[in-house]
């Protein structure tokens, strides 16, 4: 009986420890389902609170490049509102110059028909009045018209022939003496009425940085964002280790213009990849090509050439980003076309041709850097494919030279070119030289013995030397000039020529007491 007892207390032990273990591991179970569930409404919570952040963010960014692109928008729209207000301003000034023409024209045809009506009233009273006068002379000489005419004739021919014989000769003997003198008077009358300023210019080629850091963004990672630009704008950027800067290098320098500006931008922006790298060089590229059009329309303007084609304007334009030996093309072109209109209209030429020859006469330059050739035969192609007269071409084919001037405007553009390039200053190439010639010219001239001062005047054309009267005579600053010339040939290279100025001055003063 007890054994039975203790089995069935012990099955009882059993079932009670098995409750309560269940008992147990349910509250267990149930506590730890209360924890999951509190962390996963923090961990939802904060899933919300980031997405919310996050979406934040995103609108704020959204808005930023909605504005920015609409800026860009603005700005793009504002440009060409400004062009076309710029073309309708030109076109209004065309149509108010043609009509101006028009109404003078009116004018000039009225008043000449008025005048050819009157010269005819004129012209018929006096036929009356030479008919009654020839009657009365045949009358009175007892001889015709025609007897009279031969008989007078016949007298004169004699006379007027000796006469002409001596007119001719001392016509000739004038225009000997005086076409140098109207030569050089024609050349300084050019550049005193064309003084315009120049600066030697050199391409820039260096765009700053706002630090150094920025090298490394532009290069880029693995260089690609450097080759990028490289690759769009046919330009070489050599990066070294200059602070703050970065060098830019190309024969052409549109090319080189276009980089240097989307370099700027795109530092500017500070966003800087591929994409961006490539929408940058096209704006840029429109920039550019829209100011030469802008320039090339200003030097048509300015110096009054009308009715060349558009792309010959282009061309032009191109001129503005070309120098030669520091001076630019563009500038020089826009003063030989001044110096030949004033040169033409000194010696009664078409003024109006010889302002265009010499506004186009280096139009070649602007194309030397992508076409094979000498820039005066790419001009001479250029201007025959835009249908240019042949004047104007054969101006172009002779500025320097290389093939005889026919024209008087070929003569008039090619010594017009020298001026512009060869005065004082013009060119960075000449500046050095002329200040030696002009040193070396006065050290000859005040190296002879009786020789108080001397200057060099007129860019070194002239020369002014005073001498000590005790020591030259008047009949000997006769032979000093022969031999300060000579000595000058001997030692010195100098453009044309050099005029020699002794002056010998004696003064005699008293007071009257």
């Amino acid at each position: 009986m007890a054994i039975i007892i203790s089995i069935i207390v012990g099955v009882v032990s059993i079932f009670v420890g098995f409750f309560l273990g269940m008992q147990v591991r349910k509250f267990l179970a149930e506590s730890k389902l209360g924890s999951a569930e509190e962390e996963a409404k923090q961990i939802i919570n904060t899933a919300i609170k980031s997405a919310e952040t996050r979406k934040k963010e995103t609108l704020i960014e959204a808005k930023e490049e909605i504005i920015k692109t609409r800026a860009e928008a603005e700005k793009e729209v504002k440009e060409r509102r400004n062009e076309v207000v710029r073309q309708e301003r030109w076109l209004q000034q065309k149509e108010e110059q043609l009509e101006k023409r028009n109404e003078s024209l009116e004018k000039k045809e009225d008043n000449l028909a008025k005048k050819i009506k009157d010269a005819e009233k004129e012209q018929s009273e006096i036929a009356d009045i030479k008919r009654g006068q020839l009657a009365m002379l045949e009358k009175i000489s007892s001889l015709s018209a025609e007897q009279a005419r031969d008989q007078l004739l016949k007298n004169l021919e004699g006379e007027i022939q000796h006469e002409a014989a001596l007119k001719i000769k001392q016509i000739e003997e004038e225009v000997k003496e005086t076409s140098d003198d109207k030569a050089r008077e024609i050349v300084a009358l050019s550049i005193q009425r064309c003084a315009s300023d120049f600066v030697t210019e050199a391409t820039v080629s260096v765009v700053n940085l706002p630090n150094d850091e920025m090298k490394g963004r532009i290069i880029g990672r693995e260089g690609r964002n450097i080759r990028t630009i490289e690759t769009m704008t046919g330009v070489d950027l050599i990066i070294d280790d200059t602070p703050e800067a970065i060098t830019l290098s190309c024969f052409d320098p549109v090319r080189r213009e276009v980089a240097r500006r989307t370099l700027e931008k795109l530092i500017s922006d500070g966003r800087i990849h591929p994409a961006r790298i490539e929408e940058t060089v096209e704006k840029s590229q429109k920039e550019v090509e829209l100011y030469l059009k802008q320039e090339g329309e200003r030097a048509v303007f300015e110096t009054g050439v009308h009715g060349i084609h558009p792309e010959l304007v282009k061309l032009i334009g191109r001129l503005r980003y070309r120098t030669s030996y520091g001076q630019n093309v563009l500038n020089h072109s826009v003063e030989v076309s001044f110096i030949s209109g004033v040169m033409a209209a000194e010696l009664g030429a078409d003024v109006t041709l010889a302002k265009r020859a010499g506004l186009l006469h280096d139009l070649g330059k602007a194309l030397d850097h992508e076409i094979e050739g000498s820039h005066i035969q790419i001009g001479v192609e250029y201007a025959k494919r835009y249908k240019e007269g042949y004047e104007v071409v054969h101006a172009i084919e002779a500025h320097h030279g290389e093939v005889e001037a026919k024209t008087v405007i070929a003569c008039i553009v090619q010594a017009a070119d020298a001026i512009s390039a060869a005065r004082p200053g013009a060119r960075r190439e000449n500046v050095e030289n002329y200040i030696k010639r002009l040193e070396r010219l006065e050290e000859i001239t005040s190296s002879f013995a009786g020789v108080e001062k001397s200057f060099a005047i007129q860019a070194g054309r002239e020369v002014r030397i005073i001498v000590k009267p005790d020591m030259i005579s008047d009949d000997e600053i006769t032979i000093l000039a022969r031999d300060i010339v000579n000595q000058i040939e001997k030692e010195l290279e100098y453009p044309g020529q050099i005029k020699i100025n002794v002056i010998r001055e004696n003064r005699a003063i008293d007071y009257a007491k």
